[in-house]
């Protein structure tokens, strides 16, 4: 389905267990959603977090990743409850995570258990993977989203156990880095955020940043470029900066 208004919804799950061998992922399913919506490349500050109830145990490796248990989960709602104000703040956007299979799995497992023809994730949104993009930029080499955070100079060194809030905010920092552009918060005020929401904030660059200074090349250089422009065309090349 085709995203519209170039809204994009960056989201993560926690879940039961690990396992994605078995049919269903052998009936693990999701306690944790975290989103944050990016209209027109902006950060909007809306977003969409819960933790769900689950009808099964959680495993001990799978607590040992994100750090919820079947006691924090045991007062809040089954994902049936939620489901409908879930699809309410996805529907029509394109859907970005990161080994989006994985957390798309799950959905679509979700979906299905409420029994209600929903089809699946794609019929509602475009789905975008994280993973794969790397994979093509950064062949052969790790591409987890701590390395990614490394790689493209995002403060990452509040995030100690997995959350999906968290992650869904750090994952828009490295998907808005990895698709050419710098992140940025639109919050209208333009004022820093708030004291209260400093511990979890990703660092992005402030808003009221001096300007780079634009150096403006000479009459002889710009020569010399078009010169070089030149031989690369009767090489056969196509430079981008005459397309």
């Amino acid at each position: 389905m085709k995203a519209t208004n170039d809204r994009i919804i960056v989201f993560d799950t926690e879940t039961t267990g690990m396992n994605m061998t078995g049919p269903h992922y052998e009936g693990h399913c999701i306690i944790e959603i975290g989103a944050v919506e990016i209209i027109n490349r902006k950060l909007t500050g809306n977003s969409f977090h819960v933790y769900i109830r689950p009808d099964r145990t959680i495993d001990a490796e799978a607590i040992d990743v994100h750090g919820i248990t079947d006691e924090f989960l045991r007062d809040k709602p089954t994902y049936a409850e939620v489901h409908d104000e879930f699809m309410d703040f996805i529907r029509g956007a394109e859907l970005v995570a990161h080994n989006a299979p994985f957390d798309i799995g799950f959905m679509d497992y979700e979906f299905g258990k409420l029994n209600r023809g929903l089809g699946k994730t794609e019929d509602f949104c475009k789905v975008t993977d994280t993973l794969a993009m790397a994979k093509r930029l950064f062949p052969g080499k790790r591409n987890n989203l701590d390395v990614l955070c490394s790689r493209y100079g995002i403060d990452n060194s509040h995030r100690t156990l997995h959350g999906a809030l968290l992650d869904a905010e750090i994952l828009a920092d490295v998907y808005l880095m990895m698709t050419g552009g710098q992140t940025s918060l639109a919050l209208g005020s333009g004022e820093e955020e708030s004291d209260a929401g400093a511990e979890n904030a990703i660092r992005r660059l402030a808003s009221g940043r001096k300007s780079l200074k634009i150096i403006r090349p000479s009459a002889d250089e710009l020569q010399a470029h078009d010169a070089r422009l030149d031989l690369i065309e009767k090489s056969g090349g196509a430079p981008m900066w005459r397309q």
